[in-house]
C-alpha cells in the first residue's frame, strides 16, 4: 500500500497530464476495434444486437464467398492500386527531393512548401478536381486526346480503364510527404561522403546512386509502410470520382466495408472484411520491415 502511495505521489501529475489522451485514445479507439472484432464473429443487428455464428469463422468465410467473390476482386484492386501508387511516391518523391536539394536554403524552403501543399488539401477536392479532369465530355484529358486525334476514351467508365484511371490520378497527385521527409533527410547526410566519392572519380549519377539512396533506406521504409496504409485504405478518391462504380473493377477492400456495413447494414461481414485489411496490412509491414531495414547510422 506504501509502495502504491509513493508511486501516485512521485508519478501522479505525469499521469493526470495524460489521462484526457488516454481516455480519448480508449472511448474513440481502443473500445471500438475491440467492439468491431467481437462483432466480426456475430450476426449483428442496430435493433436486435448481435448472434454467435457457426461455425465462428463464417463471417470471414463468407466475405470472400459473397456475391461471386466480389471481395477477392476488390483485395486484387486493392494490391494493383497499392503496387503502382507506393512505387511512384516513393520514386518521384526521391527525385524532386533531389532535385531541389542543390538549390539554396531559400528556395529549398520554397519548393518543399509548394509541393507539400497538396498534403493539406482535402482528399475530396482532390478527387473532385481528378473527377473534372477525367470527365468523358469536357474534361482536360479529354481535350488532350481530342487535340491528339485519338478517338473519345470514357476514362471513368469504362470498366478496363477506370481504375488506371483512379491509379493515374493518385500518381500524378505530388507526394508531399515523401518530398518533404526525403529533402531533411539528405540535408543530414555528410558532405565528406560526397566529397571523398568526388575525389574518387564518380560523377553526380553515381554519388547519388551509391551515397544518397543507401543512406536513406530508413527514411524510404518509413513512407513506404506509410504510403502502402493509405494505398490499402483508400475510399475517398474513388467514392468521389466513380461514386455508382463501374461493376467490379473499381471495388477495393473499403470500398466493400463501406457497401457492407453502411448500404447493407451487415455489421458483422463488414467488421471480418475490416481485420482482413488489419491483418493484410500487418503481414505486409512486417515484410517491409524485414526486406528495408538498416543499421546504418548517419
Amino acid at each position: 500500500m506504501t509502495s502504491v502511495r509513493t508511486f501516485f505521489k512521485r508519478y501522479g501529475w505525469s499521469y493526470a497530464f495524460i489521462l484526457p489522451s488516454l481516455l480519448t485514445f480508449a472511448v474513440f479507439t481502443l473500445i471500438p476495434v475491440l467492439w468491431s472484432f467481437i462483432i466480426s464473429f456475430q450476426k449483428y443487428s442496430l435493433a436486435r444486437g448481435g448472434t454467435w455464428v457457426n461455425p465462428f469463422y463464417a463471417n470471414y468465410l463468407q466475405s470472400f464467398t459473397m456475391l461471386n467473390g466480389i471481395f477477392i476482386d476488390a483485395i486484387r484492386n486493392t494490391i494493383v492500386y497499392t503496387i503502382f501508387t507506393v512505387s511512384a511516391n516513393i520514386l518521384i518523391g526521391l527525385i524532386l527531393a533531389s532535385l531541389i536539394q542543390p538549390l539554396s536554403n531559400r528556395l529549398r524552403t520554397f519548393f518543399r512548401a509548394a509541393y507539400y501543399l497538396p498534403a493539406v488539401t482535402s482528399a475530396l477536392i482532390i478527387g473532385l478536381t481528378w473527377a473534372y479532369i477525367f470527365n468523358a465530355q469536357w474534361g482536360f484529358a479529354t481535350y488532350l486526346t481530342r487535340a491528339l486525334g485519338l478517338p473519345p476514351i470514357r476514362w471513368l467508365s469504362d470498366p478496363n480503364i477506370a481504375l488506371a484511371s483512379i491509379t493515374l490520378s493518385a500518381v500524378l497527385t505530388i507526394p508531399a510527404t515523401a518530398i518533404v521527409l526525403f529533402s531533411a533527410a539528405m540535408g543530414s547526410i555528410p558532405q565528406e561522403y560526397y566529397e571523398a566519392a568526388e575525389l574518387d572519380g564518380a560523377n553526380p549519377i553515381q554519388r547519388w546512386w551509391n551515397i544518397t539512396v543507401p543512406l536513406l533506406k530508413s527514411t524510404t521504409l518509413y513512407l513506404t509502410v506509410l504510403y502502402t496504409i493509405a494505398s490499402f485504405e483508400v475510399f475517398e478518391r474513388i467514392y468521389v470520382m466513380v461514386p455508382s462504380g463501374v461493376g467490379n473493377s473499381t471495388q477495393t477492400i473499403v470500398t466493400q466495408i463501406y457497401a457492407n456495413g453502411f448500404k447493407e447494414f451487415d455489421f458483422g461481414i463488414a467488421s471480418a472484411q475490416a481485420f482482413v485489411l488489419f491483418a493484410m496490412i500487418a503481414v505486409i509491414a512486417i515484410f517491409q520491415f524485414r526486406a528495408l531495414r538498416s543499421d546504418v547510422e548517419y
